[in-house]
C-alpha cells in the first residue's frame, strides 16, 4: 500500500527560535500588531510504501528519529493518509 506522511518539525519551546524572533520584529514595518510569538520550523511531505499502516507509522517514526529532527533541538508531529 502506498501512504503519504505529513510531517512537522518545531524547535522545542524552551530553545530561542532566532527565525521566529526576526519575523515578530519585523511584523511592526508591516503595520501588523498584537504578534506576540512566531515559532519557524519545517515541513516535511513523504510517500511510502508500506503493508500496514502500523508499518508506515514506524518507518516514518524512525525517518523521524533518525534523520529528519535533531531530538535535542527539536520535536515532531506527523499525520498518515493513504495514498
Amino acid at each position: 500500500m502506498k501512504f503519504i506522511a505529513e510531517i512537522d518539525i518545531m524547535p522545542h519551546r524552551e530553545l530561542l527560535d532566532p527565525q521566529g524572533k526576526a519575523v515578530v520584529n519585523n511584523m511592526k514595518h508591516l503595520d501588523l500588531s498584537g504578534i506576540q510569538d512566531v515559532r519557524i520550523g519545517r515541513h516535511v511531505s513523504m510517500t511510502l510504501e508500506a503493508n500496514s499502516e502500523a508499518e508506515a507509522r514506524q518507518k516514518v517514526d524512525t525517518a523521524c528519529q533518525k534523520l529528519l529532527a535533531n531530538l535535542i533541538m527539536e520535536t515532531y508531529s506527523f499525520s498518515i493518509k493513504t495514498a
